[in-house]
């Protein structure tokens, strides 16, 4: 779950990822906003335009029909594996779907069936429609089926999802067969496997020796009190553990004070500058008698510019509890790549 990343931010993550990106008119104002909100965004929808012809298919999904006003999605990906981009922002692509769907898409858990449509999809997906009649017998040239895959991973590595973040219409609408002709498992499978290469990585291209990782280890031990109920940043030796492009994979460690039933709960966040954030996943630690250690862990990646810190919430055993905990030592460990 997150915000939806800034349409510059969208470009640039697209193009980082090795694609050919056109910029349509006014995509980055073209929307349907004043119909609902757009985010909290979940993950990626793949669509068939039942369409031939780029130049038409493209038109189509920046205007609609009658019927259905455009933009029908977030970008055209068509037969010569350009990537369209025809609007920003909410999208008349993915329409009413299943709850559950939208949950597992949440836990990046299998998908269960889908056999109701009453959740607003529009709101929660990033949509690509893929030039395609949909029949079954009109081919997926490759450069289509690598610009689908590439198109998808690049947002996934933006918020940190994995491949379980990338949906077909078909799963998440009853009724609906879109994409046909190329399985949503088989696509998964090649997203997942992109997403443990660096962005724009190609096959085709010369190995090279990964650089060597370099250390990380940040350690604090100023006494601090952590109000209860308020997400904090935690200061290490400094605020931001990580700036500029990196990969990384860290542990925190902090050392409270908790009173008996009292959890500790920590996340890493990354800081983008037009102010939107991604929120790892959030570990919680019970109290233990003395002084309570927790941990928490997380890998991922971030782009020029972006900002990785570590924030912490103390929840206290009982409602309406309004004592601070002392925060004794924090550190941070691991490695990270650039």
């Amino acid at each position: 779950m997150a915000d939806p990343m800034s349409a510059g931010s969208f470009l640039q993550v697209l193009r980082a990822e090795g694609l050919d990106v056109v910029e349509v008119g006014d995509w980055r104002d073209h929307n349907r906003n004043h119909k609902g909100p757009w985010g909290p965004v979940n993950g990626v929808m793949i669509h068939h335009t039942v369409t031939r012809g780029s130049a038409h298919t493209v038109e189509l999904c920046r205007r609609g029909h009658a019927d259905l006003p455009g933009p029908l999605c977030h970008g055209v990906i068509t037969k010569d594996g350009r990537v369209h981009l025809v609007g920003y922002g909410r999208a008349n692509h993915a329409g009413l779907g299943d709850d559950d769907v939208l949950r597992a898409v949440v836990a990046e858990q299998p998908l269960p069936r889908d056999n109701e449509a009453n959740t607003d999809g529009n709101r929660h997906f990033y949509g690509f429609e893929c030039e395609n009649l949909g029949d079954g017998k009109d081919p997926w040239p490759e450069a289509q089926l690598e610009a689908i895959e590439r198109a998808a991973a690049a947002v996934c590595r933006h918020h940190g999802w994995d491949e379980r973040s990338v949906i077909g219409h078909l799963e998440w609408q009853p009724g609906k067969v879109d994409p046909r002709g190329f399985t949503m498992a088989s696509m998964r499978a090649r997203v997942q496997a992109r997403l443990t290469h660096h962005a724009g990585w190609s096959a085709d291209a010369p190995e090279q020796e990964e650089e060597m990782p370099h250390p990380i280890g940040w350690y604090d031990t100023q006494d601090r009190e952590l109000q209860p109920g308020k997400w904090t940043t935690l200061r290490i030796e400094k605020t931001d553990l990580l700036t500029g492009a990196v990969r990384y994979d860290a542990m925190a460690q902090v050392q409270a004070k908790l009173p008996a039933g009292a959890t500790l709960q920590g996340r890493f966040v990354h800081v983008r500058p037009d102010g939107s954030r991604w929120t790892g996943p959030i570990c919680e630690r019970p109290a233990t008698d003395g002084s309570t250690f927790a941990d928490f862990h997380n890998k991922g990646s971030i782009v020029a510019n972006e900002k990785v810190r570590l924030e912490v919430i103390y929840y206290p055993a009982k409602a309406g509890d309004k004592k601070p905990i002392t925060i004794t030592t924090a550190y941070v460990r691991g490695l990270y790549w650039k």
